[in-house]
């Protein structure tokens, strides 16, 4: 009796004992299944966001030179790379032939004018003959017809006279506009013509500057309302091809009144000013808008999870649960999204251990 008491209270024993312990066992894998977490707490407030476009730079004049008559280039007064004046001459192309047919057309002009004169003096030698009804009055208005042609010819001399002035002119190649001279693939005694498929240089002029960019279709319809409610979109920024950042801001006009169907794109121009003729045309550069949000939840990337291009954050639901939770993002910086649906001011959400939370995870929260 006494041995079969003792068996039982040992049983006994043990039962409890292992009802103890598969307590703190439970409560021990509750612990462990807690992941430690940081979050911080949403706050809305105002931010500034730019969009950057790649774009390349073109002066403000850019003229392609070329000549206006044929022949060989006797002079280059140039050379590449130089700053010209308005009317300055470039080049000249040998004058010789168009001096001769301006030489010829003033013979021509004055043999037409002397014409003239010899037909008005045959008019007015016959006016006083058909008054006295010396002649008839048919040989005067020959005469008169005759002063007529010979006025026309003399005209028409003066005209060719003037052309082959102009020609002679041409030879003589000056720039339409101020600005730098680009590569001269001409050499002097090459043979010049109108017709050349390349120009003889190009020139242009960089005191402003304009940088080309596309925009798609959203962000010029979210521009333009913003530029028809008055809101200053002349803060426009250039970063330089070595990463700097232009000194001067631009602003930004449109470049064409369509898209590009095949892109969706539109073409725009951002206009700098270049006093120091830091920019040259065939350049690039990035051009960067600047947009400012008021009110708006600003939401480190750090704490997005990005599945198959849509987003999502943990956000803490009580005290110790997530809640995986869509979010729509208006917006970014290079750190930074912002938010347009899905949370909002005061939300806690996880900034870090995304990659292993789950939606109603338990986590150790320690909030920021």
């Amino acid at each position: 009796m006494n041995y079969r008491k003792g068996y039982w209270m040992l049983s006994l024993t043990a039962v409890v004992l292992s009802s103890c312990g598969s307590g703190n066992g439970q409560e021990n894998v509750q612990q462990m299944a807690a992941v430690p977490t940081d979050f911080i707490q949403l706050k809305s407030g105002d931010a500034d966001v730019s969009s950057g476009y790649p774009g390349s730079m073109e002066g403000q004049d850019n003229v392609d030179i070329k000549a206006q008559v044929t022949g060989y280039l006797e002079a280059v007064y140039v050379k590449e790379g130089q700053y010209v004046n308005k009317g300055q001459t470039l080049f000249r192309i040998n004058p010789s032939v168009y001096n001769e047919q301006v030489n010829s057309n003033e013979a021509a002009l004055k043999a037409a004018v002397a014409a003239q004169e010899t037909a008005r003096l045959e008019v007015e030698k016959l006016k006083p003959l058909v008054e006295g009804k010396v002649v008839s009055d048919m040989q005067l208005k020959t005469a008169q017809a005759n002063y007529n042609a010979a006025a026309a010819q003399a005209g028409q001399a003066r005209s060719s006279l003037g052309s082959s002035k102009i020609n002679a002119n041409f030879t003589y190649i000056k720039a339409p506009v101020s600005g730098y001279i680009g590569r001269i693939p001409n050499r002097v005694g090459n043979l010049i013509s109108p017709s050349d498929a390349s120009p003889l240089t190009t020139l242009s002029n960089i005191n402003m500057v304009n940088v080309y960019f596309s925009m798609n279709e959203a962000d010029f319809i979210a521009y333009s309302r913003k530029a028809a409610s008055g809101e200053n979109t002349g803060n426009v920024e250039l970063i330089l091809a070595d990463g700097s950042k232009y000194s001067y801001h631009g602003k930004v006009e449109t470049a064409s009144g369509n898209f590009d169907k095949n892109t969706g794109s539109i073409p725009m121009k951002a206009v700098f000013q270049n006093p120091d003729k830091l920019l040259r045309a065939g350049g690039t550069a990035r051009v960067l808008l600047h947009q400012s949000l008021d009110g708006i939840v600003k939401l480190p990337k750090t704490a997005v999870k990005d599945i198959q291009d849509k987003f999502f954050v943990y956000k803490l639901e009580g005290k110790d649960k997530v809640k995986m939770s869509p979010i729509e993002i208006s917006g970014s910086t290079s750190q930074d999204y912002f938010v347009k649906t899905g949370v909002k001011a005061g939300d806690k959400i996880a900034v870090n251990r995304i990659d292993v939370l789950t939606d109603g995870a338990l986590v150790s929260a320690d909030v920021k």
